[in-house]
């Protein structure tokens, strides 16, 4: 009975050791991931051209993308060439025509001013429901790497004013395209 015990525990103990140390087989490895270059050089000094239009500002949004965060304000109708701006970080943003200073949230604030307007020139009507000092409607920056607040400074005399709560004062590009002004601000440097 002793020989039958020993030979039933050794069995067991081979098969139970020799599970364990069978190769396992690999799960088939998923194709790795491209590293995301992002690109370089952009800085962060103003940036400015001069040009008008006619058109006026009817909305703004912005996009979360993985190498920066983006701030559009849609110009129906405007050309790129006709499309002027000023996009440049500063201390405080001050209303235009008032000067009455505007809180930004964030550790920095780009004022972005494009020359359009923001209410029909024919008529006076407002083309953008935002409200001065108040948060751009619409925009929602839940989960943003960069973008911490937006405000509303109004349009005054052709130029309308926004400011950008961004995390740090990060380098920035502005591209002019056919009906948009567009702000991007990189994640890091």
């Amino acid at each position: 009975m002793r020989s039958t015990t020993v030979w039933a525990t050794t069995a067991l103990l081979t098969v139970t050791l020799g599970a364990s140390v069978a190769p396992a087989v690999a799960a088939p490895a998923a194709a790795p991931r491209a590293a995301v270059v992002c690109p370089t050089g952009w800085g962060s000094l103003g940036k400015t051209y001069s040009a008008s239009t006619t058109e006026s500002v009817t909305n703004v949004r912005t996009g979360r993308h993985d190498c920066y965060d983006r701030f559009v304000i849609d110009v129906p109708g405007a050309s790129a060439a006709r499309l002027g701006f000023s996009v440049g970080y500063v201390d405080q943003l001050h209303q235009d025509g008032s000067g009455r200073p505007i809180p930004v949230g964030g550790g920095a604030i780009i004022e972005v001013r494009v020359d359009a307007p923001a209410y029909d020139v024919d008529t006076g009507a407002s083309t953008y429901p935002g409200r001065v000092a108040q948060p751009l409607p619409g925009v929602n920056l839940t989960g943003y790497r960069t973008f911490r607040d937006t405000r509303y400074a109004g349009s005054f005399e052709g130029v309308t004013q926004f400011g950008l709560g961004v995390r740090a004062r990060l380098p920035f590009r502005v591209l002019r395209q056919t009906d948009h002004l567009v702000v991007d601000v990189a994640h890091t440097w």
